[in-house]
């Protein structure tokens, strides 16, 4: 399965509960921290809600 590294880039001041509890159940905690995840619907709806703070990229297997 293809991988997405998903990096937060924006503060979570001043966002909507929802955007901040999403980006918790990601596993942000600050700006900068990035994770990687397995590319699915799950991962892409969190995404969404979250788009204009977030960069997303692909990760190649290796």
């Amino acid at each position: 399965m293809e991988k997405v590294k998903v990096t937060l880039v924006k503060s979570l001041i001043g966002s909507k509960p929802n955007q901040k509890a999403t980006a918790k159940s990601l596993g942000f905690n600050k700006i900068g921290d990035f994770v990687i995840h397995d590319d699915d619907a799950v991962i892409a709806g969190k995404v969404k809600v979250i788009s204009h703070l977030v960069t997303v990229e692909k990760v190649e297997k290796s």
